[in-house]
């Protein structure tokens, strides 16, 4: 066995083994550190957002279906939430039910995402301690244990994120097209699974104009020239437009995502989220996200400096978008750039001081990940009804 495929299976054995240690106490009800779990697995089944997933799983976004679920949501409610993760429920749905099936794909897809960032790493010699780095990967941010752990579409979308930059970086690398056709094809499965999907064609198209005048030395820039070499990148607008165009049949409205109600959350101008009278912030202890922020974009100029151009514009791209966000659960909002600014603080995260610190850190983040989803859930009593 090579060490390529010892260090995958590593991986996906402790994906399986972290998920399992957040599943534990809910599965066997055990209190733990002042916490209560009595309300037992069907807390990690009722997390947000993964039932209203299935309900797009099991109705396609047909409101006449989606009213019988006897759920409490308006069915343009749903148009704000891209099918890609729905989809991949459905499929497996006939062999383990919807509910089995939601987490079922959370897990595979985390699994698929750390597989991803190792291959990242090791490939283009980002680290030289590939493994190590794909753990943390695993465990930090906090809010990403917590996604990968119950039914979220973040699993998925991050795994076609990084594979999507591995494949640009790639085509950048050797020119090769299948690299730049698979750039396409997984920006597009990325754009059908979250709406922040655009800000990775955004970010492409803006760093490869920048590559083409800089490598001309700002010679006569030729846009004809740029899309025959990259035209498999039109995938990614072309999968939004169908999702828009499937609104269009199912809801009679092709703009229906903007007319999803206030779940949109962006806001103008930036930095609404300090504004406690938003509806989704509501709260004034919110420092925390300043230094989210001075870590995003702080990672995105070591990025810059380490010439890691395609993560670099990516970052900072979807930072900036990030300004109009006006949302409490910004930490979530933000988990896309966080496999690439782990990446940015390498050095710091593999020393041995960090390694010494970090049991007691990994305590807090199981802590803190059990506290949020015992208080995550949907008002949803009855879950058969998802099954």
């Amino acid at each position: 066995m090579t060490k390529t495929v010892k260090d995958c299976f590593l991986l996906a054995l402790l994906a399986i083994l972290i998920t399992g240690a957040i599943w534990m106490p809910h599965i066997v009800k055990m209190p733990l550190w002042g916490l209560n779990f009595d309300e037992g697995f069907s807390t990690i089944y009722r997390n947000f957002d993964g039932l209203e997933y299935i309900s797009i799983a099991k109705t396609f976004y047909n409101p006449t279906l989606i009213a019988s679920l006897q759920q409490p949501l308006p069915a343009n409610y749903f148009a704000s939430h891209f099918p890609g993760y729905a989809i991949l429920i459905a499929f497996f749905s006939p062999f383990l039910g919807y509910l089995k099936s939601m987490l079922f794909v959370s897990l595979l897809s985390t699994i698929f995402a750390t597989l991803a960032f190792y291959f990242l790493v090791r490939d283009f010699k980002l680290s030289n301690h590939p493994l190590f780095l794909s753990f943390i990967f695993l465990i930090l941010p906090a809010r990403w244990l917590i996604v990968h752990s119950v039914g979220s579409s973040e699993p998925t979308f991050i795994f076609f994120i990084v594979a999507a930059i591995y494949c640009l970086m790639k085509f950048t690398q050797n020119k090769k097209f299948v690299f730049i056709l698979a750039t396409g094809i997984l920006g597009a499965f990325a754009q059908i699974t979250r709406p922040p999907g655009a800000l990775l064609f955004i970010a492409i198209i803006i760093y490869l104009i920048w590559q083409t005048i800089n490598e001309k030395k700002y010679q006569t820039f030729s846009p004809l020239r740029l899309i025959g070499t990259y035209w498999p990148l039109v995938f990614m607008p072309l999968g939004l437009l169908g999702i828009f165009y499937l609104y269009g049949q199912t809801y009679g409205d092709f703009w229906a995502y903007f007319h999803s109600g206030d779940n949109i959350h962006l806001t103008f101008p930036p930095f609404q989220v300090f504004n406690k009278q938003q509806f989704w912030v509501g709260d004034i202890w919110l420092e925390d996200i300043i230094y989210i922020f001075i870590l995003g974009f702080l990672g995105g100029m070591m990025l810059l400096k380490q010439k890691l151009y395609p993560m670099a514009f990516f970052v900072l791209i979807y930072l900036a978008a990030s300004t109009l966000v006006a949302h409490r659960d910004i930490s979530r909002y933000l988990l896309p750039i966080f496999p690439f600014i782990l990446i940015a603080f390498e050095k710091v995260l593999t020393t041995r001081e960090f390694k010494i610190i970090l049991p007691i850190i990994l305590l807090a983040i199981y802590l803190y990940s059990q506290n949020f989803i015992l208080a995550n859930i949907a008002p949803i009593p009855n879950l058969e009804i998802f099954n």
